[in-house]
């Protein structure tokens, strides 16, 4: 039988463990998340996963949820981009832009109430 090691305190060095937010502060920065992807593509959707997934669970399915939005989107560009040259990438283009509006509003709207929400024809890429 083996004893079990003693007592260390963490290391002052140590990164601290973040704190889980309150349901409140979940719904505010999930809402923020979804309008950032409004305005500034997939880097306010990534910079929200990436600081805030370990701080509780709505505010990281609706940063993930986003993320994944925000890139399917990107792919829809840049395919509506190469296609422009036979004039059918202006329609995709058009319409990946619209959807990107209407989508991000109605996904703010949910997570302002604190509603689960997840964008119809986006790829998964994160979970």
């Amino acid at each position: 039988m083996t004893t079990p090691p003693p007592y260390q305190p963490a290391s002052p060095y140590a990164a601290p463990q973040p704190q889980p937010m309150n349901p409140s502060d979940e719904r505010l920065w999930a809402t923020l998340i979804h309008l950032g992807g409004l305005f500034f593509g997939f880097l306010a959707p990534l910079i929200g996963f990436l600081v805030l997934k370990d701080r509780g669970p709505f505010v990281r399915a609706h940063s993930a949820t986003a993320l994944n939005f925000q890139l399917t989107l990107v792919i829809a560009y840049v395919v509506g981009g190469i296609l422009s040259i036979v004039l059918i990438g202006f329609f995709i283009i058009a319409a990946a832009y619209i959807l990107n509006i209407v989508l991000c509003i109605v996904a703010a709207v949910k997570a302002n109430r604190g509603e689960w929400y997840k964008y119809p024809m986006s790829i998964g890429f994160v979970s």
